[in-house]
């Protein structure tokens, strides 16, 4: 029999896993996203999330509260008699009430390996870790942080020069298919659960604007990692005087390199720069108000030459 879920998503990322869910066959009750925010160049248009607007293709209720706590809300919740919700990056806390009101709990698909990067930004944090393995898991939520036991796992291989952005979009498709399956499995009452590792427990706090700079006194390894880890967003960042101006430019890709010389130094006309040991060759840049360009095409009107340096 098919499953009666609410499904609570709100990012790009989350929603291949409505479309599974729905082309699985189960019965969705409702969407649950985060409100409409405010976009476009002045900030006046309210914009629905991407799972807002593929529930809404598919005919889906959304409901959009901005919080759970109240007990409206949660009546209102009760109300769809759910057997399970499925929950994927939906952005709000979800009281007891809500964890204990679908008959078969809550499922939540975490793109780290738990115990490891319990928390907002598991993908950034993996790779800023220097992580050469992650992976998504579907585990039965509880009060706790990423504490549930967890049901399924699928592990993904982090690539040398993987961005935050080519992982995220492999891990979410993974995960789509993720619960799929475990959603399948508890049809047939088979879908087991294993407690998670008292050991390795990391927490992957929020991106902070304050430290997306990069550090150029640091490893070479540690600054690669840094700037693909924040790519494409928010992105890492540094310094530089062109034509006389100090303009903030935006790192997008780099791969390591062979080199040294004093921190943010330039080496060569390939933009390789200097880190505290070792040296990275930037591969993608973005200018102030422009858009992403190949490190050699920056060069040609950037005019930058070996000796200058990044800050």
């Amino acid at each position: 029999m098919p499953l009666r879920v609410i499904f609570m998503g709100t990012p790009e990322f989350s929603v291949p896993t409505l479309r599974a869910i729905a082309d699985a066959g189960h019965e969705i009750e409702a969407v649950y996203t985060q409100p409409p925010r405010a976009a476009g160049r002045r900030g006046l248009e309210l914009t629905p999330s991407p799972v807002q607007r593929e529930a809404e293709r598919l005919g889906i209720e959304v409901r959009s509260p901005v919080s759970l706590k109240s007990e409206a809300e949660q009546q209102a919740f009760r109300a769809l008699r759910a057997d399970v919700a499925v929950v994927v990056a939906y952005g709000l806390l979800l009281p007891k009430p809500i964890l204990e009101a679908p008959r078969l709990g809550c499922l939540n698909g975490h793109a780290s390996l738990l115990p490891r990067w319990r928390g907002a930004a598991p993908i950034q944090r993996a790779i800023m870790a220097g992580d050469t393995e992650t992976g998504m898991m579907v585990m039965r939520m509880e009060e706790g942080l990423d504490t549930g036991p967890v049901a399924m796992v699928e592990k993904c291989a982090i690539g040398p020069d993987m961005t935050a952005g080519e992982l995220h979009d492999r891990l979410m498709h993974i995960g789509a298919a993720l619960i799929a399956e475990a959603l399948a499995r508890m049809e047939r009452d088979a879908l087991t659960f294993t407690a998670q590792a008292t050991e390795g427990v990391t927490y992957a706090e929020k991106i902070d604007k304050a430290e997306t700079r990069v550090d150029w006194r640091r490893p070479a390894g540690e600054v690669h990692d840094h700037i693909r880890g924040l790519s494409p967003f928010p992105g890492a960042w540094c310094e530089i005087e062109i034509g006389g101006r100090l303009e903030r430019l935006k790192l997008l890709r780099s791969t390591l390199s062979d080199g040294a010389g004093e921190p943010g130094g330039i080496l060569d006309d390939r933009l390789t720069v200097a880190c505290g040991s070792g040296a990275i060759r930037l591969v993608e840049v973005q200018r102030a108000g422009g858009r992403p360009i190949a490190a050699q095409e920056f060069l040609r009107g950037a005019k930058l030459e070996k000796g200058m340096k990044f800050s």
